[in-house]
């Protein structure tokens, strides 16, 4: 009973909107300028979606697989060090969902405003063609944390290769999210993070085309300056050319015949 009232007086504190609910209990560790997050939980009114994960300085630890009812390391070698009881998880979703369904109608169903998400696509590594890379879709300021995003190819939907995250919670109440893709490069493609959200009125997608290799740069940069300088030194030879033909001069011809 007790964490129930304490759980509920929480969610009310912070005045959360009937869309969503969560809690966070920030640890501060002693003599040190790093934080902990412990058992962050998210319920939300759009479909069964829910979650419980622990984050150690804003990078997640775990998460509480809440179909397989199963505790899920960002890392597997997490799991060497520490151990969670995933009905610790279960038992809080479940909470924070009978408390969102008591706020909603409270509200009498009013929704929050949407915000809009920010999109932003990047390689893991430099890109090499032929090698072996991954796209990352970073997607920043989520709020509601519910979102579609979609990778393409060439304007070509892909699901071979691509896995995401869970809704990473920040301090301001929104959330994060990351997709990823792995792919090889190649200069014909053109790889696309298509997102789809309440806040936005139209679904962005931000392209991402394939860089020639800097090799292929420097090459094609050394052949553009030699074709230039030899356009200059023709050029320059019709010019004179041109020049003393309609200007004879007997000095300028001796100087050129001989």
């Amino acid at each position: 009973v007790y964490n129930f009232l304490s759980l509920f007086l929480a969610c009310l504190a912070l005045e959360l909107v009937p869309c969503l609910c969560h809690k966070r209990i920030l640890v501060e560790l002693p003599l040190s300028d790093h934080m902990d997050t412990f058992g962050t939980t998210v319920y939300q009114s759009y479909g069964p979606s829910g979650q419980y994960t622990n984050d150690f300085d804003e990078d997640e630890l775990f998460y509480v697989d809440l179909k397989k009812k199963e505790t899920v390391w960002r890392l597997p070698e997490f799991g060497n060090f520490a151990k969670f009881d995933p009905w610790g998880g279960l038992r809080n979703s479940a909470m924070m969902k009978n408390i969102l369904d008591l706020l909603m109608r409270k509200s009498n169903y009013t929704a929050d405003p949407n915000e809009v998400p920010e999109v932003t696509v990047f390689s893991r590594t430099p890109i090499e063609l032929g090698q072996p890379n991954t796209l990352i879709c970073f997607i920043n300021n989520i709020f509601p944390p519910v979102i579609n995003i979609t990778w393409q190819q060439n304007g070509q939907r892909v699901t071979t290769g691509v896995m995401e995250t869970n809704f990473y919670p920040q301090t301001d109440n929104s959330f994060q999210k990351l997709s990823y893709l792995t792919f090889i490069p190649s200069t014909e493609d053109v790889y696309g993070c298509k997102v789809e959200h309440w806040g936005l009125s139209l679904f962005p997608e931000s392209l991402m085309p394939i860089p020639l290799p800097e090799t292929t740069e420097t090459l094609t940069c050394a052949l553009k300056l030699t074709v230039g300088l030899l356009g200059i030194i023709v050029s320059t030879i019709l010019i004179a050319r041109t020049s003393i033909t309609r200007h004879p001069d007997p000095h300028t011809l001796a100087l050129f015949i001989s």
